[in-house]
C-alpha cells in the first residue's frame, strides 16, 4: 500500500524539527503545502527534491476545491512512488485541512498515513508569548472558526490566519463575542517577541503582516469582566443558591418561580410589539435567567441540570426536522409542519386528534388553547368549508346569546358568550388572525385613547370624574381621528 508521510514542520527552522523528520525529508520525495517556510532553504542548500502547491491557492476559487486537488494530487503520487512526504506548517493534525482528509479518508483512498509531528503549536505559541499554560486552552483553525466555537473563559488560539481576508472573517465572529477594543495578540514569528503584535479587536485586519503560521491569541477574559457567557450565568446562579448568597434565591422553588417564568415570557412578548429591541434583549436575558433559575434548582435535587436542558431541546430539534438533519422531504412550509407534527405525536405517543387537544397545557390563556384546539381539529377536515360560513356561525351564537338574555335564562347566558367567543376564534383563523395578538393590540389602543382623554381633561382643567360621558366620547372620537390621520404620532 502507498505511504504518505505527514511531516508537521514546526514553528522555527530545523533546529527545532526531530532527527526522525529530517531523514524521511533526506529519503523520500518532499510535497509542501507552501514554499513559505524556514525548512526550504535547508533543501535547497542540501539539493533535496520538493515541490509546493503554492500556485495551486492562485487557480482554483475555493479552500475546499484546493483541498481536494491537494489530497488527490498526494494520493496519486504516492502511488507513483510508493512513499511520499507531505509537509505542512506547524502541527498539521491540529491545523491542517488536508491532514484531517487524508486521516478520515485513508481508507477510501487506498493510502496508509503516518505522522511525523515536531515542536507542538502550544508549546510555540506559550514559549514566544513568554506564559504558562494554567489556563484552559482552545484551539480552532481560522477556516472552520463559529461565533459558538469561541470560549470566553479558556484561553483561545486561532490558526491558519493566512490574510486580511481570512483576518477580517474571524474578526467578524469575534466581534459577536468580544469588544472591539478587547486585548489580542497576532503571532507571526515564532523564534523573536518582536514578531508578536498587541493589539485592540478591531485592529486585527488591518495588520499586513500575515503569512502561512499566523496565529491570533486571545487571552481569557478574567481580568475585565465586561462580557459572560453560558458558564458564567450558570456560576453565577449557582452562587446566589449557595450557603454565601442571597437568601430570597436560596428560598425559592419551582411553585415559587411559576408566575415569574409567566411574567417574563408576557414581557418578552410585549418588547416586540413595541419594536424595541434594547428591551426585547433585557427581556431574553430575564427569561432566561428564570431557565437558569429552574435548572440549578432540579440540580440541587438531583432531578436534571442546565445541560440536560439544552441536550433535550437539541435533541427535540434534530427528532421534530427530519426534513433538514435527515433523508425527509418538505417540499413547502405546510409539510414542514406536517413532518413536525407527526414527529411531535410520535413522540408523544399520541395516537387521535383528541389526545392532541388534551395535551395541550392547561395554563395557556383561553383565547389561545380555543384557537389551538380548532386547528388540530381543522387538520382532521372538522371545519368550515370558507370563511363565510364562519362568520354566519359568529352571528348564529350571538343570536343565541341574545335570546338567553331576553329570557333571563341565568344558567345559559355564560354558556352562550363562551361559544360567541369560540366562534369568533373560529372566524379569526380563517382571517389568519391570533386572538392573543388582536386583543392584546386593541387593549393597548384602548389604553392610548384612554390616556388621551385624560391628558386632555387636564388640559382643560377638569378632573375626569366632572366630564360627562358625552364628553368623554367627543375626546375618545378626537383621539380616533387623530390616529386615522396620523396628525398625532403619540396616538397612534
Amino acid at each position: 500500500m502507498a505511504i504518505i508521510n505527514i511531516i508537521g514542520l514546526g514553528f522555527g527552522d530545523t533546529n527545532r524539527m526531530t532527527l526522525h523528520s529530517i531523514e524521511s525529508i533526506k529519503k523520500y520525495k518532499n510535497f509542501f503545502r507552501t514554499e513559505k517556510s524556514p525548512i526550504i532553504e535547508y533543501l535547497k542548500n542540501n539539493n533535496i527534491y520538493y515541490e509546493s502547491y503554492d500556485s495551486i491557492y492562485q487557480d482554483l476559487e475555493s479552500f475546499e476545491d484546493v483541498y481536494e486537488y491537494i489530497v488527490n494530487d498526494l494520493v496519486q503520487k504516492s502511488k507513483e512512488y510508493s512513499t511520499i512526504n507531505y509537509c505542512a506548517p506547524g502541527s498539521p493534525t491540529l491545523s491542517d485541512k488536508v491532514t484531517e482528509i487524508l486521516l478520515d479518508g485513508k481508507d477510501k483512498l487506498g493510502v496508509q498515513v503516518r505522522i511525523i509531528d515536531n515542536s507542538g503549536m502550544l508549546e510555540a505559541v506559550y514559549n514566544v508569548l513568554g506564559k504558562s499554560m494554567k489556563n484552559g486552552i482552545k484551539l480552532v483553525d481560522s477556516l472552520d472558526i463559529k461565533s459558538t466555537d469561541i470560549d470566553i473563559n479558556s484561553d483561545f488560539i486561532i490558526t491558519q490566519v493566512y490574510d486580511q481576508l481570512i483576518a477580517s472573517e474571524v474578526k467578524i465572529y469575534l466581534e459577536e463575542i468580544y469588544t472591539d477594543e478587547y486585548p489580542i495578540k497576532v503571532i507571526n514569528d515564532f523564534e523573536d517577541v518582536g514578531g508578536i503584535k498587541s493589539i485592540p479587536l478591531y485592529q486585527l485586519d488591518r495588520i499586513k503582516e500575515y503569512n502561512h503560521m499566523t496565529v491570533v491569541y486571545i487571552p481569557c477574559n478574567e481580568t475585565e469582566k465586561n462580557i459572560y457567557d453560558m458558564n458564567n450565568l450558570v456560576d453565577i446562579m449557582e452562587t446566589l443558591r449557595s450557603e454565601k448568597g442571597c437568601l430570597w434565591d436560596i428560598k425559592q422553588s419551582h411553585q415559587s418561580l411559576r408566575e415569574y417564568a409567566i411574567e417574563e415570557a408576557y414581557e418578552v412578548v410585549d418588547a416586540i410589539d413595541k419594536d424595541d429591541m434594547s428591551l426585547l434583549e433585557e427581556e431574553l436575558g430575564d427569561l432566561l435567567l428564570q431557565v437558569v433559575f429552574h435548572s440549578q434548582i432540579a440540580r440541587e435535587e438531583g432531578y436534571f441540570n442546565i445541560w440536560n436542558v439544552i441536550t433535550s431541546i437539541s435533541k427535540k430539534l434534530i427528532y421534530r426536522h427530519p426534513h433538514v438533519f435527515e433523508d425527509f422531504q418538505a417540499k413547502d412550509i405546510k409539510q414542514a409542519n406536517e413532518n413536525w407534527d407527526y414527529m411531535k405525536n410520535k413522540s408523544k405517543n399520541i395516537t387521535s386528534p383528541t389526545e392532541s387537544m388534551i395535551d395541550i397545557p392547561k395554563g395557556l390563556p383561553s383565547l389561545l388553547k380555543s384557537y389551538k384546539v380548532q386547528k388540530k381539529a381543522s387538520k382532521v377536515g372538522f371545519d368550515w368549508d370558507n370563511k363565510e360560513d364562519a362568520y354566519k356561525k359568529v352571528e348564529e351564537e350571538i343570536d343565541e346569546l341574545k335570546e338567553a338574555i331576553d329570557n333571563n335564562k341565568v344558567d345559559e347566558i355564560e354558556e352562550e358568550f363562551g361559544d360567541v367567543l369560540f366562534a369568533l376564534v373560529n372566524y379569526g383563523r380563517f382571517l389568519n388572525i391570533n386572538p392573543e395578538t388582536a386583543l392584546n393590540n386593541t387593549i393597548n389602543k384602548f389604553i392610548q385613547r384612554f390616556k388621551y382623554i385624560e391628558d386632555s381633561s387636564k388640559n382643560i382643567g377638569k378632573q375626569m370624574e366632572e366630564m360627562s360621558l358625552k364628553e368623554m366620547d367627543l375626546l375618545w372620537n378626537r383621539a380616533k381621528y387623530l390616529k386615522n390621520t396620523k396628525k398625532d404620532k403619540n396616538y397612534s
